[in-house]
Order: structure tokens, then C-alpha cells, then sequence
């Protein structure tokens, strides 16, 4: 009897990528992975550095010229953004009654604002490509919730709705849009937790341990390639199952 091998998966196409907080955590990930399967990566940063063999931009998602200015350099260095991974994000934690004006605003203005602002910068060479790609990354608390994070949650929430509008205003330009939401990852964050408050955290998730930075970067680089150009508007949880069914 003879078998006939599977025909190898085409390379995939080289993009120009450009991941905002890609100095740490999930961004440096995205970042490293993206730049290890073959594209041209730049990564924007406020502080620290980005991974080596990626561009590194210092820029602040909420100051409208450092973000101009920032996709201007990538252009001219890389190339037109074709795929976008909107990252940064912050959190100020409290509680509700105890949460200022300042702690709001701070947050939306990087976390959402500051992902409308990269998406409109970066629609307008899509537009005249006629392609694109838009990656927003949320949270599982954007879904579920969580004390303490109104904030938060609220910005990473919203991601969805800016991401599905614009999936739909630019879908008929070959513009996909769409989110990523990563549930507990195993970061420099949730290091300084302790072995404990961790242990409590995996016994909520289906699959009984936290995630991988590349778990989440993983997605990404999907959402990213070519094999997903009819996926938009989606939801992708990247959580081990604790957000399921929201």
C-alpha cells in the first residue's frame, strides 16, 4: 500500500507588523514570534526595550503626534502597516467608590482610545492596499468582570464593539478585524502573585493551569496570516476555557 505525503503548508507571506507594548509580557511575545516566522516587526514601548531583531519605537499610545510619528518611521523603515496588533494597555485597580476621575481616564485613554486612534492611523494604507489586519487585544475580564477593575474591564470590553464596527465598515477592502481576549498568563505580573493566589486562580480554569505568553501570541500570528483572511469580527478567548459561553 502507497501513501501519498501531505503536501507542506505554504511559507507564510512576509507582512510588515506592528505590535504597540512590545516591550514586555504578551506584546514582547506577540513581538518575537511574529519576527521569528519571517515579518518585518517594529514594536512601540514607553520604557525598557523590545526584543532583538524588531524595531523599536518609543511611543505613547495616547499622545496623537508620538502615534503619527510613530507609524511614519515604521513606513519608512519597514513599510505600510499591514497587520496591526493593538497591545498597550494599563491598569489603576481599586474599587469603585475609591476609583477617581483620574483612574478612569487614564485607562480608556491608552486602553481603548488609544486602539481607536492606532486603528484609524493605520486604515488608511490598508484601505489603498486593500488589505489589512487589525488584532485588539482584550481580556477575559472584559467578558466576566472583575472587582476592582471597572475600569479595565470596561476598556477591554469595548475593544469588541470597536473591533466588530470596524470589521464591518472595512470588511469590503480585504480589512479583517478582530480580538484576542487572554485569560490569567503566566507573566512578570503573575509572578509577583505568589504560589498561592496563583494555585487559586488554576483551579477556576477548565484546563487547570494559567496560559503561555505564546499561547496568546499563537493567536495572534492566526488572525494575522493568511489562512484566517474570512475571519472577522471574532472573539478569540485565549483562557483555558474560564471565560467559555460569554
Amino acid at each position: 500500500m502507497t501513501t501519498t505525503a501531505s503536501p507542506a503548508a505554504p511559507a507564510p507571506t512576509p507582512r510588515t507588523v506592528l505590535v504597540t507594548g512590545g516591550s514586555r509580557g504578551i506584546g514582547r511575545g506577540i513581538a518575537e514570534r511574529m519576527a521569528a516566522s519571517g515579518h518585518r516587526v517594529a514594536a512601540t514601548y514607553r520604557s525598557g526595550g523590545v526584543p532583538e531583531g524588531v524595531l523599536g519605537v518609543q511611543a505613547d499610545v495616547t499622545d496623537g503626534e508620538q502615534v503619527e510619528a510613530a507609524f511614519a518611521r515604521v513606513e519608512a523603515e519597514l513599510g505600510p502597516v499591514e497587520v496591526l496588533v493593538a497591545n498597550a494597555g494599563i491598569t489603576r485597580d481599586t474599587l469603585l467608590m475609591r476609583m477617581t476621575d483620574e483612574d478612569w481616564d487614564a485607562v480608556l485613554a491608552t486602553n481603548l482610545t488609544g486602539a481607536f486612534r492606532l486603528a484609524r492611523r493605520a486604515a488608511r494604507p490598508m484601505v489603498r492596499a486593500r488589505f489589512g489586519r487589525l488584532v485588539f487585544i482584550s481580556s477575559v475580564v472584559g467578558q466576566l468582570g472583575s472587582a476592582g477593575q471597572v475600569n479595565y474591564a470596561a476598556s477591554k470590553s469595548g475593544l469588541v464593539g470597536l473591533a466588530r464596527s470596524v470589521a464591518r465598515e472595512l470588511g469590503s477592502r480585504g480589512i479583517t478585524a478582530n480580538v484576542v481576549a487572554p485569560g490569567f498568563v503566566e507573566t512578570d505580573m503573575t509572578a509577583e502573585l505568589g504560589e498561592e493566589t496563583v494555585q487559586k486562580y488554576a483551579a477556576q480554569i477548565p484546563l487547570g493551569r494559567l496560559g503561555a505568553v505564546d499561547d496568546v501570541a499563537a493567536a495572534v500570528e492566526f488572525l494575522a496570516s493568511d489562512a484566517a483572511g474570512y475571519v472577522t469580527g471574532a472573539l478569540l478567548p485565549v483562557d483555558g476555557g474560564l471565560g467559555m459561553g460569554h
